[in-house]
């Protein structure tokens, strides 16, 4: 789909300047999902993935939405901490803006999850909590210490995290969702676009340096040139 995104970027361009006859549907559209491959690797770390999202953030105000398995996580400090990391990833691959949804919130509630992320010593009790009543290799050993470490490493990450909790299946949250995509399109305002802009310089300025590296060798190649051939001349005469 890498090759195609410039096709999708002008089609979504369309549909948010969209001005139909009918009245009742003449809505102004705040906001365009779109719906990527759920695996990470299939898309923030492919080659197609970065055109498009590169693509898109240049068009448009674009933020990434993480999805979390809130379930999943309440049951393991360590599962919360691989999701964390993949956001991670995620932020400092594309640069860009990026948004935390927990989901299934109608099952278990976010509120474990933003007390770990804005409470070091609760994730580390919390771990506490799981090793005494699991003997795997997550309670000891290097995975152990490596959930711990993280935890820490990742304390500055939360500070500047945009994140949500939702369900699909009541509507709860949705709002908050939404709030959390508009302050985070701010960051793209005030960050990334100034990033863009900087990355552009630094790419036009490279290609003028190679420009210019080009030319001296050329000169420098037709300089030896006419020398070979005048040393050649006097030999002959």
């Amino acid at each position: 789909y890498g090759h195609e995104v410039d096709k999708a970027a002008a089609s979504e361009g369309d549909t948010a300047t969209a001005n139909p006859k009918n009245d009742d549907t003449n809505k102004k559209i705040n906001y365009i999902l779109v719906d990527t491959p759920g695996q990470i690797e299939a898309f923030t770390w492919s080659a197609s993935g970065t055109i498009m999202g590169e693509s898109l953030a240049s068009s448009f105000p674009t933020v990434l939405a993480f999805v979390v398995d809130t379930p999943r996580c309440a049951a393991s400090p360590h599962t919360f901490m691989s999701n964390m990391l993949y956001a991670c990833s995620m932020l400092y691959r594309t640069r860009l803006p990026l948004v935390v949804v927990f989901n299934k919130t109608d099952v278990v509630s976010h509120d474990f999850a933003q007390e770990w992320m804005e409470d070091y010593e609760a994730f580390q009790e919390a771990l506490d909590e799981r090793n005494e009543y699991t003997d795997g290799p997550e309670s000891t050993g290097y995975y152990g210490s490596l959930t711990r470490s993280l935890s820490l490493v990742l304390d500055e990450f939360y500070t500047t995290l945009h994140k949500c909790g939702v369900s699909a299946a009541t509507g709860d949250g949705v709002d908050d969702f939404w709030n959390a995509v508009q302050n985070a399109a701010n960051d793209y305002e005030t960050d990334y676009l100034e990033d863009l802009r900087n990355r552009i310089s630094e790419q036009k300025a490279k290609k003028g340096a190679l420009a210019r590296l080009g030319v001296r060798r050329l000169q420098r190649d037709l300089d030896e040139d006419n020398r070979t051939r005048g040393s050649g001349v006097g030999r002959m005469s």
